[in-house]
């Protein structure tokens, strides 16, 4: 039978990794193995399970314990159920729960840059990108244009934020990614080096005197790729492009100067995709 536990004090201690506990605190860096994430809507939270991620608790909506939510309640048997009506998790959280479901997990260990890039021929590097909603974007077109893998450097909005897990529909527990770098200094340089010792030509999505087209057929014809995109405001830093292998750019018209990064990726990933 589920444990369904009806809410009645929204300072109970158990309550506290959906309502009361940042992000930071959440993920728990002094402390990495007792990391916790949260994810949001039951698609994503299947995604989640389908990868192996541990779940702690869930909180849901009373009408999808019979709906919705039955299935994923069946998958955690000994996982509690915290519940109430929709507007009493609203107050509880802060916000409206997307599709009522929320689940608490174990943030899983990431693996090794190398790891990951192992047999891999297409790669994204995210450099400084903050905002979630775009990192989510990103991670969706990876997943849907085959990229093997994604790399955030250390000033990246992290995947797993809720948010972040929402917008891109689960895919961040689908595609293969982990930080490049422990610190901020570890990129670009040593960062751009590691990948090229692993055989990678790296292409830095960004406008200068030296770019070339992103349908340049020498480019386009590289075996190992990394795709290199810049944070919203100023792109990519001077230090990146100049290290990197290609400058990219992504012709266009009516004197548009520049994508969304999320749109970008999107136009890079498909045109660069090995074939």
């Amino acid at each position: 039978m589920p444990n369904i536990i009806e809410i009645t004090d929204f300072s109970a201690p158990e309550l506290d990794m959906f309502a009361h506990l940042t992000h930071a605190q959440l993920r728990n860096r002094k402390e990495p193995e007792k990391g916790i994430f949260i994810a949001e809507s039951p698609k994503v939270i299947v995604r989640a399970l389908d990868a192996g991620c541990q779940p702690l608790a869930l909180l849901m909506e009373r009408k999808h314990i019979t709906g919705q939510g039955q299935d994923i309640i069946a998958r955690c048997p000994d996982v509690p159920v915290y519940t109430a009506d929709r507007n009493v998790l609203a107050n509880l959280t802060g916000y409206e729960l997307t599709r009522g479901v929320l689940c608490a997990m174990r943030r899983p260990v990431l693996p090794s840059v190398e790891d990951i890039c192992a047999g891999a021929n297409r790669v994204a590097v995210l450099e400084g990108i903050v905002d979630a909603t775009n990192i989510g974007a990103i991670f969706r077109s990876a997943a849907a244009m085959h990229i093997d893998a994604v790399l955030v450097t250390p000033t990246c909005c992290d995947p797993l934020t809720r948010r972040a897990a929402r917008v891109s529909m689960g895919t961040v527990f689908q595609v293969p990614w982990t930080q490049i770098g422990d610190t901020p200094t570890d990129w670009p340089h040593p960062g751009i080096q590691r990948l090229q010792q692993m055989g990678f030509k790296t292409a830095a999505m960004a406008l200068s005197d030296r770019s070339v087209s992103i349908d340049d057929p020498t480019l386009m014809a590289e075996d190992k790729l990394a795709i290199v995109l810049g944070t919203e405001g100023d792109g990519l830093s001077a230090h990146t492009i100049a290290g990197c292998d290609y400058t990219v750019m992504i012709p266009m018209s009516h004197n548009v100067d520049s994508l969304n990064v999320a749109a970008a990726s999107a136009v890079a990933f498909w045109q660069l995709r090995k074939r």
